[in-house]
């Protein structure tokens, strides 16, 4: 007996479980995108904006929700668009059931993000439609062609970013400078493209430098900083030691720069990465105006390398900081006040560790005057032989320059690196494609382990030791430079000279003071 078959037709639509009847007004909204905040992409931002709006209000049976909007801002994901991840919050919200956008490539260049928000809102009842592609993504066919048309943008995407990076590095290569100058303390941007001094900003840089000469800590000058009503470079009022501590290093101070000290690891997700070498390059010389004098900016960076070889030792306030060591203890003196309320005032320094063993240091304490004045003392009696001393320095320089033992080391150590890494990789390939003893396998892997560790920790040594002779070769530069402007017999305080010149000084007992300076002479003064 032949089977009766009856068609039940559909009374819902499976997307949006409406009656298939129902003639009720879709809720639609536009979204545009522009990627760059140029006046060309700003006029397009707006044209796009225009067209949706009248659009979707010349339709009699769409119900017109709003345009959402991103300016500026990359389509390679969805983190940052603030606009785009509200128009998802309110279709999944209910409150959209349609949404209009140019193309593929204006939603999003990258394949997962596409594919994810379309299914994401799909499910919700929320439909897409590409004008340029002519897909709505409830067609049958719509995924398959998002997907591709999608991996298309992506593919363009990367192209545009690897055009784009070309073109960063043959800027850099050809020497041209280009600073972030809204977060970027001290510069504007001038008329042919190159930095120029902002003399007010250039002056809290200025005074950043002083504070940190005279002795102050990063953490130190930002707290000045804040009592004085300084902005930061972006017009914040909270200062991060982290600001302070890039200032302090930042060569374009002194009119040099160091290109690509960054670059993009991915262009989807537009990470950044410290160049470590993965990359090349290229530091121009006298690229700029200076706003800080190299041998100023050069104490700095000796200063810099001084404080972090003592570690916490250091907690600055003043020039004398960690300089000024107990001849008994050989603890650091530190600055203490008296009668810090009245007019009895003083400010003295003495063995922080006067007091805090079984018997208490008997070092005198010394007033700023006294280290001074002795100190000028000590500077006069070394500038009677100042050419011997300017000499010695130069073969001492000469010394320390040579580095051709070290780097030698260094490149065995490295070959030797990649190779037991090499090494190892096939030790663990062997195991895992060969039946072995597993007590000779972990014998072997242990022994390569250990090689390899070996020789990490030698190369971590050998390069703490060049860096520590390119210190003290920059310190006794510095010092060769400070003599040679220096009259042979000084008669005023000069902290600057002071910072250049000694290494410590030891203060004994008896109240003689041994100036130690970074050429190895030492001096004895008495008080």
């Amino acid at each position: 007996m032949p089977r009766a078959i009856t068609m039940i037709p559909a009374t819902k639509n499976r997307f949006t479980a409406l009656p298939t009847a129902s003639v009720a007004r879709r809720k639609v909204a536009g979204y545009a995108r522009v990627s760059t905040d140029s006046e060309e992409q700003q006029t397009s931002y707006e044209a796009q904006v225009d067209y949706y709006t009248h659009y979707i209000q010349s339709r009699e049976d769409w119900e017109f929700v709003g345009v959402y909007t991103d300016e500026g801002i990359s389509a390679t994901n969805t983190k940052k668009r603030d606009g785009f991840k509200q128009m998802v919050k309110d279709a999944l919200a209910g409150k959209i059931d349609l949404i209009v956008t140019k193309s593929v490539s204006r939603f999003a260049r990258n394949t997962v993000d596409s594919l994810t928000t379309v299914r994401k809102l799909k499910e919700h009842g929320t439909e897409i439609y590409f004008e340029k592609e002519n897909i709505f993504t409830f067609d049958s066919k719509g995924e398959l062609l998002i997907t591709i048309m999608s991996s298309l943008a992506q593919e363009e995407s990367r192209s545009i970013s690897e055009n784009v990076t070309w073109g960063q590095r043959k800027r850099f290569a050809d020497g041209k400078v280009s600073l972030p100058y809204k977060q970027f303390l001290g510069y504007d941007k001038g008329v042919d493209g190159t930095p120029v001094i902002n003399e007010k900003e250039a002056a809290i840089v200025r005074l950043i430098y002083r504070l940190f000469l005279e002795g102050k800590t990063p953490a130190g000058i930002c707290r000045y900083l804040e009592q004085q009503g300084i902005p930061t470079p972006s017009g914040k009022q909270k200062w991060s030691q982290t600001t302070v501590d890039s200032i302090l290093a930042n060569e374009k101070y002194k009119g040099d720069a160091l290109l690509q000290k960054k670059f993009t690891t991915d262009f989807l997700t537009k990470k950044m990465k410290v160049n470590e070498g993965e990359v090349p390059q290229y530091y121009v010389e006298k690229s700029h105006a200076a706003i800080i004098e190299p041998l100023e900016w050069d104490m700095v960076q000796a200063e810099i390398a001084r404080r972090r070889a003592l570690g916490r030792a250091y907690s600055g306030n003043s020039v004398f900081s960690s300089k000024l060591v107990c001849g008994d203890c050989g603890g650091f003196y530190g600055q203490k006040v008296w009668h810090s309320t009245d007019k009895y005032r003083k400010v003295i320094w003495r063995c922080n560790s006067k007091f805090k063993g079984d018997s208490k240091c008997a070092t005198p304490h010394l007033d700023a005057d006294t280290i001074q004045r002795m100190f000028l003392t000590a500077y006069n009696l070394l500038m009677a032989d100042r050419e011997s001393v300017i000499v010695d320095c130069a073969i001492m320089r000469q010394v320390l320059s040579d580095t051709t033992t070290l780097d030698a080391e260094l490149d065995s150590l490295n070959e030797e690196i990649t190779v037991v890494a090499e090494l190892v990789k096939a030790c663990v390939r062997e195991n895992a494609s060969t039946a072995q003893s597993q007590e000779e396998y972990a014998k072997k892997y242990n022994g390569l382990l250990a090689r390899y560790e070996k020789a990490t920790a030698r190369l971590a040594e050998v390069a703490a030791e060049k860096e520590r002779k390119r210190n003290q070769d920059r310190e006794i530069r510095l010092f060769i430079e400070a003599l040679k402007k220096q009259p042979l017999v000084l008669d005023e305080w000069d902290e600057r000279l002071w910072i250049a010149i000694v290494d410590r000084a030891t203060v004994f007992r008896d109240g003689r003071i041994v100036f130690k300076f970074k050429c190895g002479s030492e001096i004895e003064v008495e008080r």
